[in-house]
């Protein structure tokens, strides 16, 4: 006798799933540094900042200019010295600061726009270096800016400094010769008051400690490559004077790298003053209260500047980009702001996974009250569903750094509901193919035909309303509606793979027919009952 079509049909399908649970598994333990679900600071403990950006005009800003402010913020968390922090864009006009620990106020202070400043440059200081090793004192090497670029080349051969420290000029300011001395020495910083002199010493280049000055108050800072501290005085102007700054290579009348920058109105007749007053000094580009580049004026400058050097493409970039990005031309808001202590985290953890065991006891016992054996396929496929979904929540915590927050745990606590509403649609289907007087072997084709047809309309309305909730929200309610939309395509593939083929091969057993043990036996005999009477 041949084997039943549904047999084999039904080990096919028990066969896919076991292939994607081992490949899932294998990239859980095999691929990635955690073998449990990332959690997200609502859950562990830290704090999450959600900023949304806005333009002058009102449109949305540009990809270009809000990655450009993701990495000028994620760079000031850095140098923070916050631990695993983390800076994404979330949409077209988001940008999330998360990070883990009791550093609240001080992420909330990073979501501050950057503040870019044009300041004279005083003095210059190496930085001392430690016990033993060679003092340099040579000053760091300022680009030129005037209307002409012109340079000189790198003086006795020396290699320039990388990326925003390129070659000298003419008339270099002056910078003493420091003496080794304990920190904190006046002979470390020759010249300086003592106001000058505190301000240097109480600057840790080392420890990347923000500052906050004032635009009209003078200041210490230090150069992006940690090497050098500056004496700035107040600032000529805000970056964001700054109308443009672009990066040009080389033509046929320069053969170097240059950008070329232009300013305001305001900023220009501000810098046409300045330059033409100051020929031969300094002045510091701060972002931050860090100095990016400090070119040296070499001609007062009444349009366009350029700043030139031994810059490559690269370097050209970089300061263009600084310049032209790092007052942000985005306007931001915070749209939320909310720290969670590391034990509220947890008593919220333990909260939720509690709500999520009371939804699946519940479910299960409706299943066993009122399907009676069906509902221990009810389990059996909530255990699958259970298996897949922690599986995928590893490999995508691994891979895209996808966290399990609160809001997430209640997308897959409504997805139990789902779940168990694609369990009863089959079922229902089946107990109606028997009251028709099928038996169930032959109910079970029939019913799975027209109830899936209901399952894959009812989880593609609910994908589509995650999908569009995804779309438009923000923040954690981004985490509710990712989680039910995996939860909603987990349902269909253990429906497919697991429910649907198990319970064809159940219904070959007469123990899944006996009205003892199973509904569906029940309701054969009800059925049956009304046409034996009519026969006698």
């Amino acid at each position: 006798m041949a084997a039943p079509q549904a047999q084999p049909r039904a080990g096919r399908y028990f066969l896919a799933l076991l292939a994607t649970l081992v490949i899932l598994y294998a990239l859980a333990f095999f691929t990635g540094t955690s073998h449990a679900p990332k959690l997200g600071l609502d859950l562990k403990g830290g704090t999450t900042v959600t900023l949304t950006a806005k333009t002058d005009t009102g449109a949305p800003p540009s990809k270009e200019s809000l990655d450009k402010a993701r990495q000028i913020i994620s760079d000031r968390v850095n140098n923070t010295g916050v631990q695993s922090a983390e800076v994404v864009t979330e949409g077209d006009q988001h940008i999330v600061i998360s990070a883990p620990g009791e550093d609240g106020e001080q992420v909330k202070n990073l979501a501050q726009t950057a503040l870019l400043r044009f300041r004279p440059v005083t003095q210059v200081y190496p930085i001392t270096p430690a016990a033993g090793a060679p003092i340099t004192t040579t000053p760091p090497s300022p680009a030129t800016s005037k209307g002409t670029p012109t340079t000189s080349p790198s003086p006795r051969g020396r290699p320039v400094p990388p990326a925003l420290a390129p070659t000298t000029t003419p008339r270099p300011p002056t910078v003493p010769k420091p003496t080794p001395s304990v920190p904190g020495d006046a002979s470390l910083y020759p010249g300086a008051t003592p106001t000058q002199l505190t301000m240097l010493t109480a600057l840790n280049c080392d420890k990347g400690a923000q500052q906050t000055s004032k635009p009209d108050q003078p200041i210490a800072a230090c150069s992006k490559d940690k090497q050098f501290k500056y004496l700035l005085d107040k600032a000529l102007f805000e970056g964001t004077e700054v109308a443009t700054a672009t990066a040009q290579g080389p033509d046929q009348n320069d053969a170097r790298w240059r950008v070329s920058l232009e300013l305001r109105s305001t900023g220009q007749t501000i810098w046409s003053t300045y330059t033409a007053a100051n020929v031969g000094k300094q002045v510091a580009f701060t972002l931050d209260d860090k100095v990016v580049s400090a070119p040296a004026i070499q001609s007062a400058i009444n349009g366009a500047t350029q700043i030139t050097g031994n810059f490559d493409q690269k370097s050209a970039t970089d300061l263009a980009d600084v310049l032209k990005y790092g007052a942000l031309p985005l306007t931001f808001t915070q749209e939320t702001a909310q720290t969670i202590s590391p034990t509220l985290g947890t008593d919220q953890l333990k909260a939720g996974l509690l709500a999520g065991g009371i939804g699946l006891v519940l479910v299960v016992l409706y299943s066993l009250l009122y399907y009676r054996m069906l509902g221990f396929v009810t389990i059996a496929s909530l255990v699958v569903s259970g298996l897949l979904t922690y599986g995928f929540l590893v490999v995508l915590g691994n891979q895209i750094g996808f966290a399990l927050t609160l809001a997430g745990v209640a997308g897959f606590i409504v997805a139990v509901g789902i779940t168990a509403d694609s369990f009863v649609v089959f079922f229902e289907r089946l107990k109606d193919e028997i009251r028709e007087g099928r038996s169930a072997r032959s109910a079970v084709p029939r019913a799975w035909v027209r109830a899936r047809r209901t399952i894959l309309s009812a989880d593609a309305v609910s994908f589509l309303a995650a999908a569009i909730l995804y779309y438009l929200a923000a923040g954690d309610v981004k985490g509710f509606a990712f989680t039910l939309g995996l939860s909603t395509v987990l349902d269909l593939v253990v429906v497919f793979l697991f429910t649907h083929p198990l319970i064809a091969v159940a219904a070959r057993s007469r123990a899944f027919t006996s009205p003892r043990f199973s509904g569906l036996g029940a309701v054969r005999k009800k059925t049956l009952a009304p046409a034996g009477a009519a026969s006698r």
